[in-house]
């Protein structure tokens, strides 16, 4: 039986929205062995100027990513989608272990299979060096990110 992940290809703007939201709700756990079930076995990514192939390498980079940046929390954005490629922009808050906030900026391409797993992610990230009274994102980190908290529009971001 082989595994699938839906929403399934080709999206609609709902389906697309749907994924994007899943996503942020994944990463937003900061764990890299659940994070990496959405990806396929063989998996590739750019993330900044690293490079990952395989659900191995992801988790060893999620768990590098999550033990640098603390306190995560992420909000993705749906940009654009067609058939089996969805493109979102994104912005998370993290703090490094000498309390220095960041707002980091992106934006993702993602190529999915037919059982709705990614099979490529290509990321270009920025990061901002930001107050910690200038953060944004408050939510209770054992939980999803409210429904009712603003959008990255919302926020002006």
């Amino acid at each position: 039986m082989s595994e699938s992940r839906p929403p399934f290809p080709p999206f609609t703007r709902e389906t697309a929205i749907l994924k994007v939201r899943q996503a942020e709700d994944g990463w937003n756990t900061c764990n890299p062995e659940k994070v990496s079930l959405a990806y396929s076995i063989d998996s590739y990514w750019r993330n900044r100027a690293e490079f990952a192939k395989g659900r191995a390498e992801i988790v060893a980079f999620l768990t590098r990513k999550w033990t640098k940046e603390l306190d995560y929390r992420l909000i993705k954005e749906l940009w654009a989608y067609t058939d089996n490629l969805i493109a979102v922009r994104f912005a998370h808050e993290w703090h490094d272990d000498s309390g220095n906030w960041f707002r980091s900026y992106g934006n993702e391409n993602w190529d999915f299979n037919e059982d709705g797993l990614m099979r490529r992610r290509f990321a270009c990230i920025n990061d901002l060096p930001i107050k910690e009274s200038e953060r944004k994102y408050h939510w209770d980190r054992s939980k999803p990110r409210p429904a009712d908290h603003p959008s990255l529009s919302d926020l002006g971001l």
